[in-house]
């Protein structure tokens, strides 16, 4: 969160569904097993891992890899394509802790990266997330 971003790697199937993420695009991001901790606004498309760059503050942008991250293994396969973290450039709207996680009985789970769910699960998981983030 403190970067503005979310990410994934490990191969094609986890890191291709990031490209259905347009800036302007609203995510709900669910941590498998947890619940749901954040909703923002897409700011950027998806580049690898290397060729993010963040804001530090001054006026100047640094790539996300010469930061002090706390998700160090994601640069550990920088230099293979195919297994390389990838990167979306997020505007984090409301977050929680990951001890806050929202999660309740009915909601809408999936396990790929990115989904665009159809379901009514899916409109009852949204109405009630807008409510207890409190965004429109």
């Amino acid at each position: 969160m403190k970067y503005g971003f979310i990410s994934a790697g490990g191969g094609a199937w986890y890191v291709g569904t990031l490209a259905m993420l347009e800036p302007g695009s609203r995510i709900w991001v669910n941590v498998p097993a947890t619940g749901y901790v954040g909703v923002g606004e897409v700011t950027r498309p998806v580049v690898k891992v290397d060729k993010f760059l963040v804001d530090v503050g001054d006026g100047t942008q640094k790539p996300l890899s010469e930061l002090p991250l706390k998700a160090t293994e994601m640069l550990k396969d920088v230099d293979d394509e195919a297994m390389a973290e990838h990167v979306v450039g997020v505007k984090w709207l409301k977050t929680v802790p990951l001890s806050q996680a929202i999660r309740e009985t009915g909601f809408f789970g999936n396990q790929n990266t990115v989904a665009r769910p159809k379901s009514s699960k899916w409109q009852h998981t949204i109405e009630r997330l807008k409510r207890r983030f409190g965004v429109q």
